[in-house]
């Protein structure tokens, strides 16, 4: 069986592993000239000369993240390059902070355990919290979206009657941390994730990090384990149209347009991508067409990465929230992080810091953007106010998925209408909890195994109803 595999972010190369471990003939276009999509990284080099692999922002490695683990492990598998991180701060102004350090793992002992050390609730604030409303978060099951998909996360949490403050750092975080304004993110897709993260997750909150940029720790070697077993990779090619009967694939890169013939395809492509082909290929039908065509991005996130000439105080942490604090989301110290940036750390004395900014209003400017997350810093981490900034790498994107009030039941699966096309990506609707990274991963899989008509490769589900979904709260 031939297959092109259409974008070669983590959901297409999840799929193409799959498919070419199962003997297929496997070739993945990718537009850009390196892997991974938005976890990828390319190379770049510093005004002092000193090489370096860029990425679009600090990803954190669930420990839930199960298939994510299952594809590492094809290249690492000890998984060697993933470290523990101690810690998941959220700092507000004033000094006031959350931690989520030695947390219990099991529901409802975690959830008694945080409001517990939480300084931002006290007896009379719980005793106005709505209970039976918060408690929907226990409840997560296939009701949820039905009962909560057409509400806002804004308009859910807001009804709870938390404390302004303690919504903010317990949930309002947690929240952004899908690149949606709350205002535009579905209820039932936010109790999803809180189920998958926090309320259903017996792994606990805390995260890995990649000792190494991306490229080098996973895609560089994941292309050389696909291209021994047979695949071909055309970077620098977008994939333009597509016909049917027979299926062909019509590419256009640098050599100009290109062809390609195959038996499946894999449309792994990011939301802007794959709207864009779709409409270039009637061929593809309805109502597949017409699913692609409802899917939307959200508001751009910015990435700011700051080489500063004297280092951050040694107590900071690799990774920090944020909230309270205008557009920044969070502070990532990279050379806590990986082995390049602790190498310029510790030859110059300085430090590498990345800011984020999520769900960006579209109307602001770069120059508001960073004038913003530049206060934000300085307001957490006020030894940096001094600090001069050697480089920088600034990024504003708009390409993630939108998950707006009432999108459930039209998101697109796995499965489409066409037996030899499936879809991957952190956009398609899993029949299980799951999101972002391992989202995608998973999707690639159950994509794969569909074509290949058979589960060649195992796909963990986490635990699909929550500890009071009989409830049905």
């Amino acid at each position: 069986m031939k297959v092109v595999v259409a974008g070669g972010g983590l959901a297409g190369l999840a799929a193409a592993t799959v498919l070419a471990e199962g003997g297929a003939e496997v070739t993945v276009v990718e537009k850009e000239r390196f892997l991974g999509g938005r976890a990828g990284a390319w190379p770049d080099t510093l005004a002092d000369g000193t090489p370096f692999q860029m990425e679009r922002g600090f990803h954190a490695f669930f420990r839930q993240y199960h298939n994510l683990r299952a594809l590492m492990r094809r290249v690492d598998p000890t998984l060697a390059h993933l470290t523990p991180q101690a810690d998941y701060p959220i700092y507000a102004p004033g000094g006031r902070a959350e931690s989520f350090r030695d947390l219990p793992t099991r529901t409802p002992q975690n959830i008694v355990e945080l409001v517990r050390r939480t300084d931002t609730l006290g007896l009379r604030d719980l005793l106005r919290v709505r209970a039976l409303r918060t408690s929907a978060m226990l409840g997560y099951g296939p009701h949820t979206y039905a009962r909560w998909d057409h509400v806002s996360a804004a308009a859910y949490l807001s009804s709870l009657r938390f404390p302004e403050e303690a919504k903010e750092l317990l949930f309002g975080v947690f929240a952004h941390s899908f690149f949606n304004p709350e205002e535009e993110f579905s209820a039932g897709e936010l109790l999803m994730q809180f189920h998958f993260y926090f309320t259903g997750n017996p792994d606990g909150l805390l995260f890995d990090t990649l000792d190494r940029p991306f490229s080098a720790a996973l895609f560089d070697p994941l292309r050389a384990y696909l291209e021994a077993r047979g695949a071909r990779f055309r970077l620098g090619a977008a994939v333009e149209r597509v016909e049917r009967e027979p299926l062909r694939v019509h590419l256009r890169g640098e050599g100009g347009p290109a062809t390609l013939e195959a038996d499946a395809l894999v449309l792994a492509l990011n939301v802007p991508g794959l709207r864009a082909l779709a409409a270039a290929s009637p061929d593809l039908g309805e109502p597949l067409r017409g699913q692609i065509g409802a899917l939307e991005v959200t508001w751009p996130f910015a990435v700011w990465r700051l080489w500063l000439d004297r280092p951050v105080r040694p107590e900071r942490p690799a990774f920090a929230g944020t909230a309270q604090t205008g557009l920044l989301e969070n502070i990532s110290v990279y050379e806590k992080v990986e082995d390049e940036s602790r190498a310029w750390a510790k030859r110059t004395g300085g430090s590498v810091v990345e800011l984020h900014g999520y769900a960006i209003p579209p109307h602001l400017g770069e120059e508001a953007i960073r004038a913003d997350l530049l206060t934000g810093l300085h307001t957490h981490y006020p030894e940096t106010r001094t600090a001069r900034v050697l480089d920088e790498r600034f990024l504003l994107e708009r390409d993630c998925p939108a998950f707006p009030p009432g999108s459930h039941a039209r998101r697109p699966t796995v499965r489409t209408a066409l037996p030899e096309v499936v879809l991957a990506g952190d956009f398609v609707r899993l029949p299980f909890p799951s999101a972002l990274m391992e989202r995608a991963v998973s999707s690639g899989f159950l994509g794969a195994n569909v074509l290949l008509r058979r589960d060649a490769e195992p796909v963990h589900r986490p635990p699909a109803t929550g500890l009071l979904s009989a409830l049905r709260l």
